[in-house]
C-alpha cells in the first residue's frame, strides 16, 4: 500500500530525517532496495551499506544516522527491527489465509468440536473428541489425534500431526510438517532369564502441552512425556528441524534455533536463546536468560543470565580463548617440534 514517509513514520513510531512526502510502497533488504522501498540497519556490520543502498528511505537508530549519505532519507527509531517489522505489517501485511468453512472433503468425526469461523481444508482428519476454537485454520493433509484441544486463531500448516490428548492454546501457529506428540525415546534394556538382552518399549502416557502464542517452524518434533507433559511455554518461537525430548519443559519467549535438539526431562528457563545446532544433554536445567552460541553441546545445568559456547558449553569468552587457542595449534606443534629437536641437541652435547 503506498503511502509517504510522514504517513509511515507516524504508523512504525519513528521520525523522518529527509522528504517527507517521499512515497514508498514496499520493504527491501539494504543491497536489492530501490528507490520505493523501504529498508532498515539494525546491526553495526550492515552500517557501511548506508553509504551506497538504493533504497528509498531506511530505518535506523539516531546513532547509525550520520553515517549515511546525505541524499538518503531517513526513518529514526529506538529500535530499528522492530519498526521495520512493523513497516512489514502496513506495507505488506500477514499471508492471507483460507476463509472459513469446512470443505466437503475434510473427515470430522462426529464428535469432534469445531468453533465458529474455523476453516477446515480437503483431506484433513479431525478424529473423535478432538476441540478446534474460534477462527483456527487448519491446511491439508492434517491429522488431529482424538481428545486433541487446539484453541483460537491458530494456524496449523499442511501435513502436521497433533497426536492424541495434546493441548495446543491460542494463537499458535505449526509450519508444515510438524509433528506433536509422538513417543518419546523411552525403552528399558532388560536380560532375560536365558541372557537375552532386549530394549523393550516404554508406553508414553503423557501428553505435549503447547501454551499460547508458539511458533514452531516447518518439520519440528516434540516428543510426548512418559507421564506428565512435555511443554512449550507461551510466546517462545522455534526455527525449523528440532527436537524436543520427552517430559522436557521449555520456558517462555525462547527463541530456538534450526537444529537444536532438547534431550529429555531438560529444562529451560524464561527468554532463554539457543543458537543453530545446539545440543541439549537430558535431565538438565538453563537458567532465564541465558544464550548459547551455535553448535554448542550444553552438557551441565547453565546458571541464569550468561552467554555461553562451545563443546562442552561453558562461558562465551572462555569458549572463545578456547578456540583462539585451538586455532593456534598447528603453530605450537611445531614449535614443540623445534624444541624438542633443540633439547635433544644440548642432551648429546652435554654427554
Amino acid at each position: 500500500m503506498p503511502m509517504t514517509l510522514q504517513d509511515l513514520a507516524a504508523r512504525i513510531g519513528a521520525t523522518v530525517r529527509g522528504d517527507s512526502t517521499k512515497m514508498v510502497n514496499a520493504c527491501a533488504g539494504l543491497e536489492d532496495a530501490g528507490g520505493n522501498d523501504v529498508s532498515f540497519v539494525a546491526n553495526q556490520q550492515y552500517v557501511r551499506h548506508l553509504k551506497s543502498t538504493g533504497a528509498g528511505a531506511v530505518i535506523v537508530a539516531q546513532t547509525h544516522a550520520a553515517a549515511s549519505s546525505r541524499t538518503l532519507d531517513l526513518l529514526i527509531s529506538d529500535d530499528p527491527y522492530f519498526a521495520f517489522r512493523e513497516a512489514v505489517i502496513v506495507l505488506h501485511g500477514f499471508r492471507a489465509q483460507p476463509d472459513p468453512g469446512i470443505s466437503k472433503h475434510a473427515v470430522i468425526a462426529p464428535t469432534a468440536a469445531i468453533g465458529a469461523d474455523c476453516h477446515a481444508s480437503p483431506f484433513t482428519v479431525i478424529a473423535n473428541e478432538a476441540s478446534i476454537g474460534e477462527r483456527s485454520v487448519i491446511y491439508p493433509h492434517c491429522f488431529i489425534g482424538p481428545n486433541v484441544t487446539i484453541g483460537d486463531d491458530c494456524i496449523i500448516y499442511p501435513n502436521v500431526t497433533v497426536y492424541d490428548g495434546c493441548v495446543i492454546g491460542d494463537r499458535v501457529i505449526l509450519h508444515a510438517g510438524c509433528v506433536i506428540g509422538q513417543d518419546g525415546f523411552g525403552h528399558a534394556t532388560h536380560t532375560d532369564d536365558v541372557g537375552r538382552v532386549a530394549h523393550h518399549k516404554i508406553p508414553q502416557v503423557g501428553n505435549v502441552v503447547i501454551e499460547d502464542d508458539v511458533e514452531l517452524g516447518a518439520n519440528c518434533t516434540i516428543d510426548r512425556a512418559t507421564v506428565g507433559s512435555t511443554v512449550i511455554g507461551k510466546g517462545t518461537k522455534f526455527s525449523d528441524l528440532i527436537a524436543i525430548g520427552h517430559g522436557a519443559k521449555i520456558g517462555n519467549h525462547n527463541l530456538v534455533v534450526a537444529q537444536t535438539g532438547i534431550a529429555g526431562s531438560s529444562a529451560t528457563g524464561d527468554y532463554v536463546v539457543l543458537g543453530g545446532q545446539v545440543g541439549v544433554g537430558g535431565h538438565l536445567r538453563i537458567g532465564d536468560r541465558v544464550q548459547v552460541a551455535g553448535k554448542s553441546g550444553v552438557m551441565t545445568d547453565l546458571d541464569a543470565g550468561e552467554p555461553y559456547g562451545g563443546i562442552p558449553a561453558v562461558p562465551l569468552s572462555q569458549a572463545k580463548r578456547t578456540a583462539l587457542a585451538a586455532a593456534r595449534l598447528p603453530e605450537l606443534l611445531q614449535q614443540l617440534r623445534e624444541l624438542e629437536k633443540r633439547v635433544a641437541q644440548l642432551e648429546n652435547r652435554s654427554e
